[in-house]
């Protein structure tokens, strides 16, 4: 162990003496070690250029994972804003609809003073994809009784067919049960608007045996004519959508299409008469 020991310190300290000795020599001007050193670093130039290009590249490789890092960390924090921001939307949106439900029940109100009226909600309808018939979660607790007019969007839905304590029914002017005096707005002219078995299937109504000297276009408004006790003037039905003749010119029928969306309709108004 001791030999062992000896030895490695001498041979430590003949490396030491050829260090300085090689220093000693190659600080003096024109030494062939300086010649032998030249040669070394010539041989050796492009392994530290490959060895400085590699740490440059690393370099970045390393700053470019940082970069992620940091652009992971703001993606989250936009992902965060922009759900912020898309409820404020949602809740902005419920603000407006809500404002729109309270001035459409002020019109009401302005337009029907002579009648009461309550939001209702839809529970229940008919088979089928139309509101043809359907149920409503008002009934005679909250003053409602039967014939009672029922509207959507300020326009014609259809009448309370019968009523429950806490519940009624209503029939809209799409089922063929459903007769409405109506109007042309534009000619003051008077029709009936009835529902049709074929039509209601695409929502729609129809004016039946128009008489030769009505004028009634496609684009035309209908309304209730406040004639036959059940309707009040002046609530709108809907559009003209075709002119339809049967056989000749004295035979005609119009296609209504309501401005009620029996498709999507969710909450309604019931007119009470004052009595």
């Amino acid at each position: 162990m001791k030999k062992l020991f000896k030895k490695k310190l001498f041979l430590l300290l003949l490396v030491t003496i050829v260090i300085l000795i090689v220093i000693g020599v190659s600080s003096r001007k024109n030494s062939k070690i300086n010649y032998l050193a030249s040669a070394f670093n010539f041989i050796m130039s492009p392994l530290q250029q490959f060895t400085s290009y590699t740490a440059d590249k690393v370099d970045e490789l390393t700053g470019y994972f940082g970069d992620v890092k940091t652009l992971r960390e703001e993606n989250k924090k936009l992902k965060e804003r922009v759900e912020l921001l898309e409820d404020e939307v949602r809740k902005l949106e419920s603000y407006r609809e809500k404002n729109e439900e309270l001035k459409e029940a002020l019109n009401i109100k302005e337009q029907f003073n002579d009648f009461e009226f309550c939001g209702a909600d839809i529970i229940a309808r008919d088979a089928g994809n139309w509101f043809n018939v359907f149920t409503i979660n008002v009934g005679s607790k909250d003053g409602v009784s039967e014939s009672d007019i029922v509207i959507a969007q300020n326009a014609l839905v259809g009448r309370v067919m019968s009523a429950d304590i806490m519940s009624s029914k209503v029939i809209s002017i799409i089922d063929v049960d459903s007769t409405v005096s109506a109007r042309i707005v534009r000619t003051r002219d008077l029709v009936v608007v009835k529902g049709d078995l074929k039509l209601k299937d695409d929502g729609l109504c129809r004016i039946e045996y128009i008489e030769p000297h009505i004028d009634i276009s496609v684009g035309d408004t209908i309304e209730t004519s406040g004639l036959g006790g059940i309707y009040p003037k002046g609530i709108v039905i809907g559009e003209v959508k075709e002119v339809r003749q049967i056989n000749n010119e004295l035979n005609r029928y119009a296609i209504i299409e309501p401005a009620v969306d029996f498709k999507r309709i969710e909450e309604v108004y019931v007119l009470k008469r004052k009595y």
